[in-house]
C-alpha cells in the first residue's frame, strides 16, 4: 500500500467517526510515523490555506513540491488534501495530537513548521491570520520563540531578516559559540539525519532551503 492510500485511509476513518487519537495511535511508530508527519503537513496545512479563505492553486502547487507525487498516484493525492481541508478536525486538535507523538524538543516538530511555513506562502502573500495560526500551532509545539521567528525570517520575504535569530543565538555570545550552531544546523539537516529522525523522503526538498539560509546567516555574522 502506497503512502498516499495510508494517509487517505487514515483520513477517511476520521471522517467516518473515528476518534483523532484512535487514528494517531495506530500511526506512531516507523514507517506509520512518517505517514502521521505527512497527514500532519497535509491536514494542518489545508486547514491553514483556509485561514485566509481561499485555498490557492499556488498553495496546492507547494503541496506538491514538498511531497513528490507519483503519477499513478495523483489521483489519490488529490483526495488526500480534498479530504483534509474539510472540517474532520480543528487544526488545534491535530497541533496537540502531534505534540504528543514527540518527546522534548524533537527536531521534527521544527521540519513541520517549515511544511506549513511552506505552504503559507506559496501565494506570494503572509496573511495576518496565517501568522497567528502559525504562531498559535509552534506554541502547541512548544517551540522556542527564536525558532518561530527563525522560520518567518526564512520563509516570508518581508520578515525581518536577522541572521542571529536564524541561527538561533544571540549577539552577545562568543564567535565558537555561534560557529557551534552553525555547524549543529548544518549537521541536523543533512537528508540522511533528518530522514532516520522520522522526516520522509518527501519532506526532505524543504532542508534545501534551510541549508541555504543558515549558510547565508553564518556568512553574514562571520564577516562583521
Amino acid at each position: 500500500m502506497s503512502i498516499w492510500s495510508r494517509i487517505a485511509d487514515a483520513l477517511s476513518a476520521l471522517r467516518q467517526g473515528e476518534s483523532l487519537s484512535t487514528v494517531f495511535e495506530r500511526l506512531r511508530t516507523p514507517p506509520q510515523r512518517s505517514v502521521a508527519f505527512a497527514i500532519a503537513v497535509i491536514a494542518l496545512g489545508a486547514k491553514m490555506a483556509k485561514a485566509d479563505g481561499l485555498v490557492t492553486r499556488d498553495e496546492v502547487a507547494a503541496f506538491r513540491e514538498v511531497f513528490t507525487i507519483p503519477t499513478s498516484e495523483e489521483k489519490s493525492a488529490a483526495r488526500v488534501f480534498n479530504l483534509a481541508r474539510q472540517d474532520v478536525a480543528g487544526f488545534e486538535e491535530y497541533a496537540t495530537r502531534i505534540r504528543k507523538m514527540f518527546s522534548g524538543a524533537d527536531p521534527a516538530l521544527t521540519d513541520l513548521m517549515e511544511g506549513l511555513f511552506h505552504i503559507a506562502v506559496a501565494d506570494g502573500q503572509y496573511h495576518p491570520k496565517e501568522d497567528d495560526f502559525l504562531c498559535r500551532v509552534s506554541r502547541i509545539f512548544e517551540l522556542p520563540d527564536a525558532t518561530f521567528r527563525a522560520l518567518r525570517a526564512r520563509f516570508v520575504p518581508d520578515a525581518e531578516q536577522d541572521p542571529y535569530d536564524i541561527l538561533g543565538v544571540s549577539r552577545d555570545m562568543d564567535m565558537s559559540e555561534i560557529r557551534a550552531a552553525w555547524r549543529k544546523q548544518v549537521r541536523e539537516t543533512h537528508p540522511d539525519v533528518m530522514i532516520a529522525r522520522g522526516v520522509p523522503e518527501e519532506a526532505i526538498k524543504m532542508a534545501e532551503k534551510r541549508m541555504v539560509a543558515i549558510n547565508k546567516a553564518w556568512e553574514e555574522i562571520s564577516r562583521h
